[in-house]
């Protein structure tokens, strides 16, 4: 009696082990074909500048320092084609 107990238990861990292997085989498959997806996908396509503004000027003397002080700003936007 005690062997065959010992024995049932023993593929009972053993069952549980193959089935925790096989959820985590799928798991990884399923994200790994989610992945090629995206990134096929995004190969597809290619993103192209929209539109380019360029800010310049100077400010008033600052308070700390009496030189004029200059600011540039470009700022582009991206769309997909």
């Amino acid at each position: 009696m005690k062997f065959r107990t010992a024995k049932i238990l023993r593929a009972r861990k053993n069952a549980r082990r193959r089935i925790r292997i096989t959820e985590r085989a799928i798991q990884a498959l399923i994200i790994g074909l989610a992945l090629v997806l995206v990134l096929l996908a995004g190969c597809s396509y290619r993103m192209v500048p929209n539109e380019t503004k360029i800010e310049y000027g100077t400010t008033e003397t600052d308070a700390k320092n009496s030189k004029l002080q200059e600011k540039k700003f470009i700022t582009q936007t991206w769309k997909w084609k």
